[in-house]
């Protein structure tokens, strides 16, 4: 009798009739003999998957009733208290009598849990950052650290990464909860233009207070250096006929009211483009064309300066130096 199963993308697999590694038969759906049993198993994590050179040796379900063929021994190695306590202490000496361990965790969660401890992508399934939150946080309970697991060459380290242009707040939380820093660095670069009045009480605290001291330090150092930036003057040239010293120094005191201006609401995601929009058309007010080109230059240096600060960890985190935020 043809046993069919959803996968973790909602597909359907079929096992062959003489399939002997179906889930118990508790799980059909039909009990009069002709009648297909359907069951649920996972698409990656098959009985007949060479996930490893031994065959699977444990069953996971799922509340939705999704069966996860498994190995003990990968669980154990990841796992600093047994898989929440919950692996066997024996060894199924038949295929047939696989131990089932039911979790509470939603087969879409689970999923992303075993991908991550086998070192597998489950970006086909196209995961939620719901789901993919969730799958962070049962981490703990069955003792693996996700400090130490969601690292920048991982795959679930990526997919998460993909939720930060839209969601960069919740990100960025998670990764402060976790103390995951390379992630709340990628994260924190989408929050520029984040306003820190709006950070809520709930937010705050899931990050904690030493990434959210780090958050303020990156818009304040930010803000900050683009001030001192914006402080030397374009340089004086030459004498020559028709520029004198008092032109040249009209150009600096123009330079140094435009920059006041554009200090006093200055944000930290402002580009190098309004930066040129608010300083090169000082260059109309001045006839000599080395006042012009030295004007030019120093907004050419100034946008250069504005994008390395951007990159620049001594700036975005002057807290500890050796943590790149």
């Amino acid at each position: 009798m043809p046993a069919q199963g959803k996968d973790d993308g909602g597909n359907v697999y079929t096992d062959s009739e003489s399939d002997t590694h179906s889930p118990p038969s508790s799980e059909s759906s039909g009990s009069s003999e002709g009648t297909p049993t359907v069951l649920s198993l996972s698409n990656t994590f098959l009985p007949t998957a060479q996930l490893r050179s031994q065959s699977p040796d444990l069953i996971l379900l799922s509340p939705d009733l999704v069966f996860f063929y498994v190995h003990s021994q990968v669980l154990q190695d990841a796992s600093k208290n047994g898989f929440n306590n919950l692996l066997p202490t024996y060894s199924p000496t038949d295929e047939l009598d696989y131990p089932i361990l039911t979790v509470p965790e939603a087969s879409s969660v689970l999923n992303i849990l075993l991908h991550t401890i086998y070192g597998l992508d489950c970006a086909q399934y196209s995961p939620s950052l719901a789901d993919l939150v969730k799958a962070v946080e049962s981490m703990q309970t069955y003792g693996i650290s996700p400090k130490l697991t969601i690292l920048p060459s991982t795959p679930l380290f990526t997919l998460l990464l993909c939720h930060a242009p839209h969601a960069p707040l919740d990100l960025y939380c998670l990764a402060g909860h976790y103390d995951i820093l390379d992630l709340a660095v990628a994260a924190s670069a989408h929050l520029l233009s984040f306003s820190l009045p709006r950070l809520t009480d709930a937010a705050a605290k899931r990050m904690g207070p030493i990434y959210l001291k780090r958050l303020f330090f990156l818009h304040l150092g930010r803000t900050e250096a683009l001030k001192r930036a914006l402080l030397p003057p374009p340089k004086a040239h030459r004498l020559i006929p028709g520029c004198s010293p008092q032109q040249q120094q009209a150009l600096a005191r123009e330079w140094a009211l435009a920059s006041a201006r554009l200090a006093e609401d200055l944000r930290p995601d402002i580009s190098t483009y309004a930066l040129e929009l608010a300083l090169q058309p000082l260059a109309a007010h001045f006839p000599c064309t080395l006042c012009q080109d030295a004007l030019n230059a120093r907004v050419q240096d100034l946008t250069a300066e504005w994008a390395a600060v951007k990159v620049r960890p001594s700036v975005l985190f002057p807290v500890c130096a050796k943590q790149l935020m």
